[in-house]
């Protein structure tokens, strides 16, 4: 009798929670048939008797457009020109201005403008604010929209307007127009360190930081004469996810090197480093500023956690969302979030962005005058400056060399400093670590 008793309750418990949820569950679906009877009957108001013939094809995709876009500044309905842009982008070229944008209180906000482009010419800058394009204002518009705006034939000029911190007042910036080619890698020497310089992640970030390193290495004489790597992921807006897994692996032999939670907990992704350093284990500094976005916080992150390497510069942009690109029918796409990203401790980037262990501000660069003498061209104070002073009478012909060597070194490394004070402090930061690894 007890069990019979108890089943029975379970049964009339289970009746008694249920009824309301599908009640409800019924309600909430009758509200949608409305709301979407609702669209429809406006639908056809407005192809019926707004005071213009409209175009039926370009109203639809408004209201899909406007749809995703309130969900989040990253969600689009990307047409089928469009779409077709966005796979050529991925393949590193495409025509325009070379800024990746986003939209922010209702304007067109530079992430970051991309190397050698019209818009780094130009000198626009990560954070700037797009308010008009040729005199027409960006308000308003959908980021696309906005977009569309910027865009026309290779060579043509177009002025944008700006607004920029510490400016008093909207200036205007003419930029020409022309065919962006994306160089992702680029590798250099700088005394005993290699500079990475990654400027986007698509289909040819990882083959050219792999193909960068080995010639670089190689022209050092191998890597036992490599003291260690500056990674600079300053101004780059990041890219596609697998790029930043292989980049990030690159540098791992093991462990987490991030994860995606979508809504469902099924949704989630954990990636893992496979063993193999591609430097053996050299020092690396990660240069990042405010406009390093997604991919670009997910390698500095998963390099800082791992205590890889010292991330060096200022706080990233702070878009820790995943986007993925759904095609339709009818040869357009859907960019939709569907996740968040998390570094291997487990914090989310999101509105936060990437802190460097080293805060590092760039210094404005000012225009040099005829009056103005290059700190380069000034040289130190010291007893061997002094006129009239005693040489050293017991100076090897090895220790003039070296002196000499010594004077040139200060010399490259006052330029750098000159042009690129970030980058300059990175190198430092890698030779005080090769100068304590050396043992006596």
């Amino acid at each position: 009798m007890a069990a019979l008793g108890g089943t029975v309750a379970g049964v009339l418990l289970t009746t008694q929670i249920a009824g309301p949820l599908l009640a409800q569950e019924s309600e909430k679906t009758t509200t949608v048939y409305e709301q979407l009877d609702l669209f429809g009957d406006i639908f056809e108001r407005i192809r019926g008797q707004y005071v213009e013939e409209v175009d039926t094809s370009k109203l639809i995709e408004a209201a899909i457009n406007g749809m995703l876009t309130s969900l989040d500044p990253h969600s689009s309905y990307l047409a089928p020109k469009d779409f077709d842009d966005m796979r050529v982008q991925t393949r590193g070229e495409f025509g325009g201005l070379g800024i990746e944008v986003t939209q922010e209180d209702g304007y067109v906000k530079v992430v970051s403008p991309m190397d050698d482009t019209p818009a780094a010419a130009a000198g626009i800058e990560a954070g700037d604010y797009i308010t008009h394009v040729n005199g027409d204002s960006v308000l308003g518009l959908t980021l696309d929209a906005a977009v569309e705006l910027m865009r026309g034939p290779v060579g043509s000029e177009i002025i944008i307007t700006i607004v920029r911190e510490g400016s008093a007042e909207p200036f205007d910036v003419s930029i020409i127009r022309d065919t962006i080619k994306l160089t992702a890698v680029r590798t250099r020497a700088v005394g005993s360190t290699i500079v990475v310089r990654m400027t986007t992640f698509n289909d040819q970030t990882y083959p050219g930081l792999e193909a960068g390193l080995k010639k670089i290495s190689d022209e050092l004489g191998g890597w036992d004469n490599v003291s260690g790597l500056v990674l600079d992921l300053r101004n780059n807006p990041g890219g596609l996810l697998n790029q930043a897994i292989k980049v990030s692996d690159a540098f791992l032999d093991k462990g987490e090197i991030v994860s995606t939670r979508g809504r469902e907990a099924s949704d989630g992704e954990r990636f893992n480093a496979i063993p193999g350093d591609l430097t053996g284990g050299k020092p690396l500094v990660v240069l990042i500023n405010g406009g390093s976005a997604s991919a670009s916080e997910i390698v500095a992150g998963a390099l800082q956690d791992h205590r890889r390497a010292i991330v060096v510069g200022t706080k990233s942009f702070g878009k820790g969302s995943v986007q993925t690109i759904i095609p339709l029918r009818g040869e357009g796409a859907m960019r939709l979030t569907t996740a968040r990203y998390y570094t291997p401790s487990g914090r989310s980037i999101q509105a936060l962005g990437v802190a460097p262990d080293i805060i590092v501000n760039q210094p404005p660069r000012q225009p040099m005058t005829e009056e103005d003498t290059p700190a380069s061209a000034v040289k130190a104070r010291t007893e061997a400056s002094l006129r009239g002073a005693l040489d050293n009478d017991s100076m090897s012909e090895d220790e003039r060399k070296q002196l000499e060597d010594d004077r040139a070194r200060e010399e490259e490394s006052a330029k750098l400093r000159e042009e690129d004070y970030q980058l300059a402090y990175a190198i430092d930061i890698l030779k005080g670590l090769a100068a304590i690894a050396i043992k006596p």
